[in-house]
């Protein structure tokens, strides 16, 4: 065996039963796996244990892989052991709105986000000068309603063709389809403001403003074929009142869309989110 190191991360979910967390341990350590971090749940509604690891060992990526998949047959496990750190294949969609886009561009660039962003994609032209700044493909796939099914195919085989592990809707304002959805979930992430269902379309914040809103928040969640009602993986508020503009309470919305979204994608990208049925257990 190898005394060369690996820092592994190892996330899985299976039924709830006594013996998980030994059969785990006690496999890892069988193969000279030395644990750096371990979180565990056990959720009473589902019947579900959830638990990510992380471990150094010497074994061979193959070797680890195989022995662990015996394991989890015997347990009926979801698991997945990638590279701790290892940057995530990601293309991000976007439309007009900038925001939160060169957010995930100026993370990438400073080593705080654990993605590769191979791609951005545009329904619209406007940020091909920033992707292009950041020295990122940018590819245009403009979108109406007699060309959406061949929009989104050229979408899924981009996707396919830079092996996407993670797709990001960064103010991409282009509903998907129930079959593009189904096609990349849990692996799609979508941003918006917390208003929905009551302020929908343009100018949010103007209404919200109309409406002397108390708190401006977003949420960061899964994409579903259910509009904006997939599992959430995080959410973010700021208080405002009266003295707030709808040009203010816009800038402050802009700001808590990009932290949000920034966890929420880092936190998929480190392995810490777990689908637990339309809710996400994410060990952080």
């Amino acid at each position: 065996m190898s005394t060369e190191q690996t820092a592994w991360v190892l996330s899985l979910s299976c039924p709830d039963r006594p013996g998980i967390v030994h059969a785990v341990s006690g496999l890892l350590a069988e193969h000279g796996g030395n644990i750096t971090e371990s979180q565990q749940f056990g959720d009473p509604d589902t019947g579900l244990f959830f638990m990510r690891v992380e471990v150094t060992a010497p074994t061979p990526r193959v070797e680890l892989e195989s022995a662990f998949g015996a394991l989890a047959e015997s347990f009926d496990m979801t698991w997945s052991l990638d590279v701790a750190g290892r940057r995530m294949r990601t293309v991000v969609l976007v439309s007009k709105a900038d925001h939160c886009v060169n957010d995930l561009l100026v993370r990438e660039r400073a080593g705080t986000l654990p993605v590769d962003i191979v791609a951005v994609v545009g329904n619209h032209e406007h940020l091909r000068d920033l992707a292009q700044f950041y020295g990122k493909r940018f590819v245009h796939i403009p979108v109406a309603a007699d060309t959406k099914p061949a929009s989104e195919t050229a979408l899924l085989d981009l996707v396919g063709e830079l092996d996407t592990e993670l797709v990001v809707l960064a103010r991409y304002m282009q509903i998907l389809s129930p079959d593009l959805s189904r096609a990349l979930y849990g692996r799609a992430i979508n941003i918006h403001h917390s208003f929905l269902p009551s302020f929908k379309g343009a100018r949010p914040y103007f209404q919200a403003h109309d409406r002397g809103v108390k708190l401006i928040g977003a949420t960061a969640h899964y994409v579903t074929a259910d509009l904006d009602d997939g599992p959430i993986i995080e959410q973010d508020v700021e208080r405002v009142d009266h003295t707030f503009t709808p040009e203010s309470l816009t800038a402050i919305g802009a700001d808590v869309e990009r932290r949000a979204l920034a966890r929420a994608v880092r936190w998929h990208a480190e392995h810490r989110v777990l689908l637990d049925g339309h809710r996400t257990i994410v060990f952080r």
